[in-house]
């Protein structure tokens, strides 16, 4: 019989556990969509995490194969419902690049300046619902102020407020409203004198600090092993961004800063975030001085049904989540035959068997979090 001066009060010593298969999800509304995480539990600490995918599945892919080419960018546009003008941009190159169709040159400005546009809206957000997932509850009302100021502007142009469709192949939709270029530079000008007021109120805070600093770090040999791109993987010292490593749209006419950090964890991830929304204001700036000099059409006109040449393309474009990538195989119909997607969130997440081991059960939320993933761009 065990003695009991022997046993170590509140170590649990001497008393037989087990591990405990404990599932977080599915369950809707989750971290931003439904995703399921299987986790093997140790008392309060993760001894294994498998991701489980596929609750929101629709079959994006296959549904591509059904339908022509100006059809399938609404679908495009919705399987990252932050990123959507990005989404429909990717599709588009993919199909003009099988053409060859040489856009318009004001088309490929305004195109880069909305591009940018999307990716401060789709930052804004996760700056703003990430605190909000750890307990800080102010800093989402900062985000949103901020996200509604580009909001109004994109809505003028685009007529829509989450799915704008208005990339189309050949250019765009049609001509932004007049002195639109100047009420666009106004809003960027706001939202960067406003950006220090969320800036502030989380960058330094101990408490946030003291949830993300050294938690769930990623390294770079890790992330370049899961295939992470974006702002998770540059957070982890991965030095890698399209728009200038294989520039795009204007990009090969900008000089595009990229931030990066060393740490790898929840707090890097969330400090290039933070910066990357300045770096975008930037770029709109200059891409709206460019519309303003650059006069003509924003669209090559097509016939009424569009055909791309029987052949196969690879887009990739860097959308605000990391590298998306379109694998478009033609047989010279009105609809591809394959249309294959290489989504952002899918590579990121699988990090997370590896980041969440080892981490206490408060500290998974805030691990996962700073994944910044959507989960309809994970099941496509």
């Amino acid at each position: 019989m065990t003695d009991l001066r022997e046993v170590t009060v509140g170590t649990g010593a001497g008393l037989d556990t087990a591990d405990m298969v404990l599932n977080i999800g599915p369950q809707h509304p989750s971290t931003h969509g439904v995703l399921r995480l299987k986790l093997v539990l140790d008392g309060e600490r993760v001894v294994s995490c498998e991701p489980i995918v596929g609750y929101m599945h629709r079959g994006a892919e296959k549904l591509f194969e059904v339908r022509d080419y100006r059809q399938i960018i609404v679908l495009a546009n919705r399987h990252d419902w932050l990123s959507a003008f990005a989404n429909e941009l990717g599709v588009v190159l993919a199909v003009e690049r099988l053409m060859g169709l040489e856009v318009p040159e004001r088309a490929v400005w305004l195109r880069t300046a909305l591009a940018e546009l999307n990716r401060v809206l789709n930052h804004l957000m996760f700056l703003g619902s990430y605190p909000l997932e750890i307990g800080a509850i102010t800093p989402v009302f900062y985000a949103f102020r901020e996200r509604e100021t580009l909001q109004a502007v994109l809505e003028e142009a685009t007529g829509g407020r989450m799915h704008y469709m208005f990339n189309r192949v050949g250019g765009l939709k049609e001509e932004v409203p007049a002195g639109w270029t100047g009420r666009a530079r106004d809003a960027v000008g706001e939202v960067r004198r406003r950006l220090p007021d969320l800036e502030n109120l989380i960058r330094r805070n101990e408490i946030f600090l003291a949830r993300t600093v050294g938690v769930g770090v990623l390294t770079a040999a890790q992330a370049a092993a899961f295939g992470a791109s974006g702002p998770v993987a540059r957070a982890s010292g991965l030095d890698f961004d399209l728009r200038r490593d294989e520039p795009y749209l204007a990009y090969g006419d900008l000089d595009v800063p990229v931030v990066t950090r060393e740490a790898g964890d929840c707090h890097a991830r969330f400090e290039v975030l933070l910066d990357q929304v300045q770096v975008s204001l930037d770029l709109v700036d200059r891409c709206l001085e460019m519309v303003d000099r650059i006069t003509g059409p924003v669209n090559v006109r097509l016939p009424k049904v569009v055909k791309a040449p029987e052949g196969h393309t690879y887009a990739w474009t860097e959308n605000p989540l990391g590298l998306n990538g379109y694998y478009l195989v033609s047989r010279g119909e009105k609809t591809p035959w394959r249309m294959k997607l290489r989504t952002a969130s899918y590579a990121n997440v699988q990090a997370l068997s590896t980041l969440i081991p080892g981490c206490l059960v408060p500290d998974l939320i805030a691990i996962l979090g700073s994944m910044f993933f959507v989960v309809g761009d994970i099941d496509k």
